[in-house]
C-alpha cells in the first residue's frame, strides 16, 4: 500500500470513528475494527470489571463499545483540532481546555492495518481521572 492510500486510511478513520462515537452508532464503531483488534484503556477495567485494561476481538468490542456509549458522562466532548499520522498509526488529542467547557482530557492512538483498527489505545489525563473517579 502507498504512503498516500495509508493516509486516506487514516483520515477515512479519523472522520468516521469521530461520527460513529458522536451518534453512539455501534456498528459502524465496529466496521472500523478488525476482527481480532485490541483496546487498551483504564475504561476497560472501570466498565467492564475486570484487572487488565484490555479488550481483545469484536466479541468484547461489541460488549465494550455497548457499555461506552451507555454512560457517556456530559464531560466526555468531542473538540480536538486535528490528527497526526505516519499512514501506520493516527493520533490526535481532546485536549482538556476548549474554547467552551473543559472536557475530558484524552489521547487517541490506533495502529492500521488493511484499512482498519487493530490496536487501539487510550491515555487519559488528570481531569478525565477524577471523572472516572467520580471526583
Amino acid at each position: 500500500m502507498t504512503g498516500q492510500a495509508d493516509q486516506h486510511d487514516a483520515e477515512r478513520i479519523y472522520q468516521l470513528w469521530d461520527d460513529a462515537l458522536g451518534k453512539k452508532d455501534l456498528e459502524a464503531s465496529l466496521s472500523l475494527y478488525a476482527d481480532d483488534a485490541t483496546i487498551e484503556s483504564p475504561l476497560v477495567q472501570h466498565l467492564m470489571k475486570t484487572k487488565e485494561g484490555i479488550v481483545r476481538g469484536k466479541d468484547q468490542l461489541r460488549r465494550f463499545i455497548t457499555l461506552v456509549f451507555q454512560g457517556n458522562p456530559p464531560q466526555r466532548k468531542r473538540f480536538r483540532t486535528g490528527f497526526f499520522s505516519d499512514g501506520r498509526v493516527i493520533m490526535w488529542e481532546y485536549p482538556r481546555a476548549t474554547p467552551g467547557d473543559d472536557q475530558m482530557e484524552l489521547v487517541e492512538v490506533m495502529e492500521i492495518q488493511s484499512g482498519l483498527i487493530h490496536r487501539h489505545r487510550v491515555y487519559w489525563g488528570w481531569y478525565a481521572l477524577n471523572v472516572l473517579n467520580g471526583r
